[in-house]
């Protein structure tokens, strides 16, 4: 399948889910890309082994929060042999309140495309705001594999489940009316922070990100995090797997849960987190801000009880 083709049928992906997009959206994905689908320009540093797998979720792609030239550089930096697309890649519920696709998104769509080209297995498991890519479980689009929920064997024998996570909050399960209301108020939340980082870039200090500050600093939001965790670790041991690799809250952990490794990849909206294993089946959450950061890691022996 050609570029144009793959990003052709991401559009129309789009627009058989939506009818209220305009006639105009595959244009906007099809600008003119020429002569970048032969250009190889991921960078592995000299020294270090090309990962075994990627995990990021919650790109938000078709909202002003979603940080693309910061994925960009990430994916850059990361080649893997496989890359897991953990739901709420395409952002729906805002694509169809107002169409926002700037040049940055399109190429983030092209990345992908382009990596899974050129021999890189990529796996999209939708999340809720990409609920009607559900529709096409099974398929492949441009050589990008749309599964319900899949399983990922480590380099150390640990079986992890792999899901978006929303089944498992029930706001979203049981009053969806109210997670449309908090999806409006987290938008807002996130237009107010990226007029506080202009002024914190404009001072020279490092992005922070406000709605996440205040995630952690109120209590229901904190218990609704650990009931998350439980839930979902409780369900990975219950199917028989060692750990779950999930997205959703927009949190980036690695962690035991009674037993069961927990791991979320975070977003890119709020905290540029992605979860990468390594050739020795390391785990480790990278933080991609002015450089690297590992903000938590599962050395490579380590297992849980």
């Amino acid at each position: 399948m050609t570029k144009s083709d793959g990003l052709l049928t991401a559009a129309a992906m789009f627009k058989t889910s939506y009818a209220a997009f305009d006639s105009t959206s595959p244009q906007v994905l099809t600008e003119s890309v020429q002569g970048s689908d032969d250009q190889d320009d991921d960078i592995l540093p000299a020294g270090r082994q090309r990962l075994r797998a990627v995990f990021i979720s919650d790109l938000h792609i078709g909202t002003p929060g979603f940080q693309a030239e910061a994925l960009l550089d990430f994916l850059k930096h990361h080649p893997s042999d496989v890359l897991y697309l953990v739901g709420d890649i395409v952002d729906g519920w805002q694509l169809r309140r107002r169409w926002f696709w700037p040049q940055s998104h399109n190429d983030v769509v092209q990345k992908l495309l382009r990596r899974a080209r050129k021999g890189c297995r990529v796996i999209y498991v939708p999340g809720n705001h990409d609920e009607f890519a559900r529709h096409f479980v099974g398929h492949a689009f441009g050589g990008v594999e749309v599964l319900h929920d899949t399983s990922h064997t480590t380099a150390q024998g640990l079986r992890l489940w792999v899901v978006h996570g929303d089944h498992f909050d029930g706001v979203i399960q049981y009053a969806k009316w109210l997670a449309y209301v908090g999806d409006y108020l987290y938008e807002l939340a996130l237009r107010i922070n990226r007029h506080l980082n202009s002024y914190r870039a404009r001072m020279g200090l490092e992005y922070w990100s406000l709605s996440a500050y205040l995630k952690l600093k109120v209590k229901k939001a904190v218990n609704f995090i650990s009931d998350f965790e439980v839930a979902v670790a409780h369900e990975a041991k219950r199917r028989g797997f060692d750990g779950v690799v999930c997205g959703h809250i927009h949190h980036a952990e690695i962690r035991d849960v009674n037993g069961t490794l927990y791991c979320n990849d975070g977003d890119w909206v709020e905290s540029r987190t992605a979860l990468v294993e390594h050739a020795d089946g390391r785990l480790e959450i990278i933080h991609w801000g002015s450089q690297a950061v590992v903000v938590n890691a599962l050395p490579a022996h380590a297992v849980p009880a």
